[in-house]
Protein backbone atom coordinates (compact mmCIF):
# COMPACT_ATOMS: atom_id res chain seq x y z
CA UNK A 1 0.00 0.00 0.00
CA UNK A 2 1.13 3.55 -0.64
CA UNK A 3 2.28 5.86 2.14
CA UNK A 4 -0.28 6.38 4.87
CA UNK A 5 -3.03 8.87 4.29
CA UNK A 6 -4.24 11.05 7.13
CA UNK A 7 -7.63 10.17 8.59
CA UNK A 8 -9.66 13.16 9.74
CA UNK A 9 -11.89 13.27 12.78
CA UNK A 10 -14.84 14.01 10.49
CA UNK A 11 -14.14 10.99 8.29
CA UNK A 12 -13.67 8.79 11.35
CA UNK A 13 -17.07 9.68 12.76
CA UNK A 14 -18.85 9.69 9.42
CA UNK A 15 -17.57 6.25 8.52
CA UNK A 16 -19.21 4.74 11.59
CA UNK A 17 -22.62 5.25 9.99
CA UNK A 18 -21.64 4.42 6.42
CA UNK A 19 -20.73 1.34 4.46
CA UNK A 20 -17.46 -0.33 5.49
CA UNK A 21 -14.39 0.54 3.49
CA UNK A 22 -12.43 -2.07 1.60
CA UNK A 23 -9.04 -2.90 3.07
CA UNK A 24 -5.98 -2.23 0.95
CA UNK A 25 -4.04 -5.25 2.10
CA UNK A 26 -1.64 -6.85 -0.32
CA UNK A 27 -1.78 -10.56 -1.04
CA UNK A 28 -0.16 -12.54 1.73
CA UNK A 29 2.34 -15.31 0.99
CA UNK A 30 1.61 -18.88 1.94
CA UNK A 31 4.14 -19.97 4.54
CA UNK A 32 5.46 -23.43 5.11
CA UNK A 33 5.44 -24.82 8.63
CA UNK A 34 9.17 -24.08 8.99
CA UNK A 35 10.41 -20.60 9.85
CA UNK A 36 9.53 -18.15 7.07
CA UNK A 37 12.30 -16.04 5.64
CA UNK A 38 12.35 -12.43 6.87
CA UNK A 39 11.54 -9.73 4.35
CA UNK A 40 14.12 -7.36 5.76
CA UNK A 41 15.84 -6.15 8.92
CA UNK A 42 15.21 -3.00 10.96
CA UNK A 43 17.55 -1.63 13.62
CA UNK A 44 15.91 -2.41 16.97
CA UNK A 45 17.07 0.80 18.60
CA UNK A 46 15.37 2.83 15.88
CA UNK A 47 12.28 0.60 15.89
CA UNK A 48 11.80 1.09 19.63
CA UNK A 49 12.26 4.86 19.69
CA UNK A 50 9.34 6.52 21.53
CA UNK A 51 6.38 7.62 19.46
CA UNK A 52 3.57 10.12 20.08
CA UNK A 53 1.62 7.74 22.35
CA UNK A 54 2.77 5.37 25.10
CA UNK A 55 3.70 1.94 23.81
CA UNK A 56 1.10 -0.75 24.48
CA UNK A 57 3.12 -3.74 25.67
CA UNK A 58 2.34 -7.24 26.88
CA UNK A 59 5.21 -9.02 28.62
CA UNK A 60 8.44 -8.50 30.52
CA UNK A 61 10.59 -5.53 29.48
CA UNK A 62 13.67 -7.79 29.84
CA UNK A 63 12.35 -10.57 27.61
CA UNK A 64 14.97 -11.73 25.09
CA UNK A 65 12.52 -11.50 22.17
CA UNK A 66 10.55 -8.38 21.25
CA UNK A 67 7.67 -8.68 18.79
CA UNK A 68 6.45 -5.39 17.34
CA UNK A 69 3.13 -5.85 15.56
CA UNK A 70 1.47 -3.30 13.29
CA UNK A 71 -2.24 -4.11 13.02
CA UNK A 72 -5.50 -2.67 11.75
CA UNK A 73 -8.68 -3.32 13.71
CA UNK A 74 -10.71 -3.95 10.53
CA UNK A 75 -8.13 -6.38 9.12
CA UNK A 76 -9.44 -9.96 8.97
CA UNK A 77 -5.91 -11.41 9.00
CA UNK A 78 -5.16 -9.45 12.20
CA UNK A 79 -8.32 -10.77 13.82
CA UNK A 80 -7.40 -14.30 12.78
CA UNK A 81 -3.98 -13.97 14.42
CA UNK A 82 -5.27 -12.45 17.64
CA UNK A 83 -8.22 -14.82 17.97
CA UNK A 84 -6.46 -18.05 17.05
CA UNK A 85 -2.67 -17.79 17.44
CA UNK A 86 -2.10 -15.09 20.03
CA UNK A 87 -3.62 -16.88 23.08
CA UNK A 88 -1.27 -19.86 22.68
CA UNK A 89 1.73 -17.65 21.89
CA UNK A 90 1.00 -15.51 24.94
CA UNK A 91 0.88 -18.57 27.18
CA UNK A 92 4.00 -20.13 25.64
CA UNK A 93 6.27 -17.09 25.36
CA UNK A 94 4.87 -13.92 26.95
CA UNK A 95 3.61 -15.37 30.22
CA UNK A 96 6.91 -17.23 30.67
CA UNK A 97 9.06 -14.12 30.18
CA UNK A 98 10.56 -15.27 26.88
CA UNK A 99 8.95 -12.63 24.65
CA UNK A 100 6.99 -9.42 24.78
CA UNK A 101 4.50 -7.96 22.32
CA UNK A 102 4.38 -4.27 21.35
CA UNK A 103 1.13 -3.57 19.52
CA UNK A 104 1.10 -0.51 17.25
CA UNK A 105 -1.83 1.07 15.44
CA UNK A 106 -1.92 0.94 11.65
CA UNK A 107 -5.55 1.76 10.76
CA UNK A 108 -6.49 1.27 7.13
CA UNK A 109 -9.78 3.17 7.41
CA UNK A 110 -11.74 5.46 9.76
CA UNK A 111 -13.50 2.55 11.46
CA UNK A 112 -10.19 1.01 12.43
CA UNK A 113 -8.99 4.39 13.69
CA UNK A 114 -12.15 4.77 15.80
CA UNK A 115 -11.68 1.30 17.30
CA UNK A 116 -8.07 2.04 18.23
CA UNK A 117 -9.11 5.36 19.76
CA UNK A 118 -11.68 3.60 21.94
CA UNK A 119 -9.05 1.08 23.04
CA UNK A 120 -6.72 3.95 23.96
CA UNK A 121 -9.52 5.62 25.94
CA UNK A 122 -10.69 2.43 27.67
CA UNK A 123 -10.91 2.89 31.45
CA UNK A 124 -8.96 0.84 34.00
CA UNK A 125 -6.00 0.11 31.69
CA UNK A 126 -8.41 -1.65 29.38
CA UNK A 127 -6.47 -1.32 26.12
CA UNK A 128 -5.73 -4.99 25.54
CA UNK A 129 -9.08 -6.30 26.83
CA UNK A 130 -10.78 -3.83 24.46
CA UNK A 131 -8.59 -4.95 21.57
CA UNK A 132 -9.46 -8.58 22.31
CA UNK A 133 -13.22 -7.90 22.30
CA UNK A 134 -13.05 -5.76 19.16
CA UNK A 135 -11.20 -8.50 17.27
CA UNK A 136 -13.57 -11.22 18.50
CA UNK A 137 -16.60 -9.16 17.48
CA UNK A 138 -15.04 -7.70 14.34
CA UNK A 139 -17.83 -9.01 12.09
CA UNK A 140 -20.47 -7.20 14.14
CA UNK A 141 -18.99 -3.70 13.85
CA UNK A 142 -16.41 -3.63 11.04
CA UNK A 143 -18.84 -4.94 8.41
CA UNK A 144 -22.04 -3.41 9.77
CA UNK A 145 -23.95 -0.85 7.75
CA UNK A 146 -23.89 1.36 10.84
CA UNK A 147 -20.79 0.74 12.98
CA UNK A 148 -21.57 3.33 15.60
CA UNK A 149 -24.14 1.35 17.57
CA UNK A 150 -22.14 -1.90 17.95
CA UNK A 151 -19.02 0.08 18.88
CA UNK A 152 -21.02 2.05 21.43
CA UNK A 153 -22.39 -1.20 22.89
CA UNK A 154 -18.88 -2.66 23.23
CA UNK A 155 -17.59 0.57 24.76
CA UNK A 156 -20.35 0.73 27.36
CA UNK A 157 -19.62 -2.86 28.43
CA UNK A 158 -16.00 -1.74 28.88
CA UNK A 159 -17.04 1.04 31.24
CA UNK A 160 -17.55 4.01 28.93
CA UNK A 161 -20.35 6.49 29.52
CA UNK A 162 -22.14 8.15 26.62
CA UNK A 163 -20.10 11.27 27.35
CA UNK A 164 -16.73 9.52 27.46
CA UNK A 165 -17.57 7.59 24.27
CA UNK A 166 -18.33 10.82 22.41
CA UNK A 167 -15.33 12.60 23.90
CA UNK A 168 -12.97 9.83 22.82
CA UNK A 169 -14.15 9.75 19.22
CA UNK A 170 -13.92 13.53 18.89
CA UNK A 171 -10.43 13.79 20.40
CA UNK A 172 -8.55 15.26 17.45
CA UNK A 173 -5.14 15.03 19.14
CA UNK A 174 -5.64 11.32 19.83
CA UNK A 175 -6.60 10.75 16.20
CA UNK A 176 -3.57 12.73 15.06
CA UNK A 177 -1.31 10.60 17.25
CA UNK A 178 -2.80 7.33 15.98
CA UNK A 179 -2.29 8.58 12.42
CA UNK A 180 1.32 9.51 13.28
CA UNK A 181 2.05 5.97 14.48
CA UNK A 182 0.74 4.61 11.21
CA UNK A 183 2.63 7.16 9.13
CA UNK A 184 5.91 6.42 10.87
CA UNK A 185 5.42 2.68 10.37
CA UNK A 186 4.86 3.20 6.66
CA UNK A 187 7.59 5.74 6.02
CA UNK A 188 10.38 4.54 8.31
CA UNK A 189 9.80 0.78 8.51
CA UNK A 190 8.10 -0.02 5.20
CA UNK A 191 4.85 -1.29 6.67
CA UNK A 192 2.25 -1.56 3.90
CA UNK A 193 0.07 -4.49 4.99
CA UNK A 194 -1.32 -5.88 8.20
CA UNK A 195 -0.41 -7.65 10.27
CA UNK A 196 3.29 -6.87 9.96
CA UNK A 197 5.62 -8.24 12.63
CA UNK A 198 9.17 -7.22 13.53
CA UNK A 199 10.68 -10.00 15.64
CA UNK A 200 13.96 -8.76 17.10
CA UNK A 201 14.09 -6.50 14.05
CA UNK A 202 13.31 -9.11 11.36
CA UNK A 203 10.24 -8.23 9.29
CA UNK A 204 7.45 -10.70 8.53
CA UNK A 205 4.11 -9.96 6.87
CA UNK A 206 0.94 -11.98 7.35
CA UNK A 207 -1.02 -13.77 10.08
CA UNK A 208 1.70 -16.15 11.21
CA UNK A 209 0.62 -19.42 12.76
CA UNK A 210 1.76 -20.58 16.19
CA UNK A 211 4.13 -23.05 14.51
CA UNK A 212 5.66 -20.40 12.25
CA UNK A 213 6.05 -17.94 15.08
CA UNK A 214 7.63 -20.59 17.28
CA UNK A 215 10.08 -21.49 14.52
CA UNK A 216 11.18 -17.85 14.43
CA UNK A 217 11.31 -17.27 18.18
CA UNK A 218 12.88 -20.48 19.48
CA UNK A 219 16.34 -19.95 17.89
CA UNK A 220 16.43 -16.47 19.50
CA UNK A 221 16.07 -17.80 23.03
Amino acid sequence: MAAAHVLSRRSTLAALAGAPLALSVSGLPAFAQSAPQPEGEIDMEKLLEPGPLPEMVKGDADAPVTIVEYASMTCGHCANFHNNAWPELKEKYVDTGKARLVLREFPFDPRAAAAFMLARCAPNDGYFPMIDVLFRQQAQWARAENARQPLENIAKLAGFTQESFEACLTDQQLLNDVNAIRQRGAEEFGVNATPTFFINGSKYTGALSVEEMSAIIDPLL
